[in-house]
């Protein structure tokens, strides 16, 4: 019986004993894994002070990211659709397509302003290949003064009433801002509601609409 007891109390101590291994099994991979955690922060920590001191003196500063990350962010902004059932990379060649002259190439600041403000890209290129060209040769109001919209106003291009900017982006800018202001931002967004502010002609409305057309097939 006592010999029996002992075996017994043996078999406890060492089921305890095991008990207790585990753990400090336990809390000793909880005590590496915050170490490791630790040891990434410190390595992070390290590459971007690294990064901070390399740019700082150009007064930027890029935290640093996995790249794997950036490439995934860069891929997804990519594909995104902006308008129409086009990425941005899409719509900035689609409206290239029908900027000419002095204007070619501008694409990608109309894509950027009109989807900033809530601005039909096609309908405010269609209204600036209407009143100064450029789906051609440029008009000189474009080509001298970087007027593209036919806005009024001083310093006035070559002595007269139309405006003249310092640089085409400029003459761009001050366009859409005034297509928005005027119109977009007041409820009158169609080219028949634009007609009955903008122009005494009737037939204004449907040469918008036809170079409208002419841009989303191109």
């Amino acid at each position: 019986m006592k010999l029996f007891y002992q075996l017994h109390r043996g078999e406890i101590v060492k089921k305890e004993q095991n008990k207790l291994w585990k753990r400090v099994g336990i809390l000793s991979s909880f005590v590496l894994l915050i170490l490791g955690c630790l040891g990434v922060k410190s390595i992070l920590d390290a590459k971007n002070s690294r990064l901070f001191e390399s740019e700082h003196a150009n007064g930027t500063f890029t935290p640093f990211k996995s790249t794997v990350v950036l490439e995934y962010l860069q891929k997804e902004a990519e594909n995104k659709i902006v308008y129409d059932g086009l990425t941005m990379e899409e719509l900035i060649a689609k409206l290239n397509r029908s900027l000419k002259g002095k204007m070619e190439g501008t694409g990608e600041i109309f894509a950027t302003k009109c989807l900033s403000l809530g601005v039909d890209p096609y309908l405010a290129i269609a209204i600036v290949l209407h009143e100064t060209g450029c789906n051609g040769t440029c008009s000189r109001l474009v080509v001298n003064c970087n007027n593209v919209g036919g806005m009024k106003g001083s310093p006035g291009c070559n002595g007269g009433s139309y405006k003249q900017f310092a640089s085409l982006d400029e003459g761009i800018d001050a366009f859409l801002n005034n297509l928005y202001n005027n119109y977009i931002a007041k409820g009158v967004t169609t080219p028949e509601q634009i007609n009955a502010r903008y122009a005494a002609s009737k037939a204004w409305a449907s040469k918008i609409h036809y170079y409208m057309n002419k841009i989303k097939a191109g």
